[in-house]
C-alpha cells in the first residue's frame, strides 16, 4: 500500500513531550511534510530556536497539572484554529526495584505518564468529538505489557496507559476518534541520559525509526484504524 505524506500538510498536530526524543523526532518530520505543529513541553527555549515559524506554536505544559493542559488546548485552538491530531510523547522514567524505589519517584511516573495522558485526552478528546473527527496516538512502551524487574513504577504507569487508552477506544470509536497505542521496546533517546548504570544503546531502536512510524499511522486510511502497533529492536526487548 502506498502512504501519500502529502495528507500531512497543513494538518494541526499538537506533541506533548516535544523537546527531545520521540516527541522531538516525530516533530522534526512532521514539520518537513508542513504540518502545522503544537509543541508541548516543561523545556521550551530549545524549541523556540528550532521551530522559528508561525506554523509551529511553541508551549510551555506540564501535563501532570489539569489547569495546565486546559490552558495548553485553549491556546492550540487560539492559535490554529482545531486539532486534528494528539501525540502524547511525555514520559518519565525511574528504574528501581520497587522495595527498594523511592515513593516520589513513583508519584512523578504516575503523574506524567498515566494522569498527563488522562488530562490530554480528555480535554483534546472533548475537542475532537465536538468536530466528530480526530486521532490521538499515546507513546505507550512495551513496559505496557511486558513486567520487567526494576520497572515499578514505570511498568504500572505505562499498564496504566494501554488499559486507559482501550477505553478511549471504546468510548470514541463511533464518534470519529481513531486513537492508537504505540509500543516501543528500547528506544535509542534522551530518555537515558540521567539513568544510571546507563545501558548499552546500540541495539536499541533510532528514535528517527519510531518518529517514521508515528507518520505511517497519521496516514493510514479514514476507513480503517490500528488499535496497536508494537516496535521492537532486532534483538528484542534488550
Amino acid at each position: 500500500m502506498m502512504i501519500d505524506m502529502t495528507q500531512l500538510k497543513d494538518q494541526v498536530v499538537v506533541i506533548t513531550g516535544a523537546s527531545r526524543g520521540i516527541g522531538r523526532a516525530t516533530a522534526e518530520l512532521l514539520y518537513n511534510y508542513g504540518a502545522k505543529l503544537v509543541l508541548g513541553s516543561r523545556n521550551i527555549e530549545d524549541l523556540e530556536k528550532a521551530f522559528p515559524s508561525e506554523d509551529a506554536l511553541v508551549l510551555r505544559v506540564d501535563v501532570s497539572d489539569e489547569e495546565s493542559v486546559k490552558q495548553f488546548l485553549d491556546r492550540s485552538v487560539d492559535h490554529f484554529g482545531r486539532v486534528d491530531v494528539l501525540i502524547n510523547a511525555a514520559g518519565f522514567g525511574v528504574f528501581d526495584s520497587v522495595l527498594d524505589s523511592e515513593t516520589k519517584d513513583f508519584d512523578n511516573m504516575i503523574a506524567v505518564n498515566l494522569r498527563g495522558t488522562y488530562l490530554t485526552c480528555k480535554y483534546f478528546g472533548r475537542h475532537m468529538r465536538e468536530h466528530q473527527c480526530g486521532q490521538i496516538l499515546n507513546l505507550v512502551s512495551i513496559a505496557g505489557t511486558v513486567a520487567l524487574a526494576g520497572n515499578g513504577g514505570y511498568t504500572a504507569s505505562k499498564f496504566g496507559v494501554r488499559g486507559l487508552t482501550k477505553v478511549l477506544q471504546a468510548e470514541l470509536r463511533r464518534e470519529g476518534i481513531r486513537i492508537t497505542s504505540v509500543l516501543p521496546g528500547a528506544v535509542n533517546s534522551s530518555f537515558w541520559n540521567e539513568i544510571e548504570p546507563k545501558p548499552d544503546v546500540s541495539n536499541m531502536i533510532p528514535v528517527q525509526s519510531i518518529a517514521e512510524h508515528i507518520l505511517f499511522l497519521l496516514c493510514q486510511p479514514k476507513q480503517s484504524v490500528v488499535d496497536e502497533i508494537t516496535i521492537m529492536p532486532p534483538a528484542g526487548i534488550l
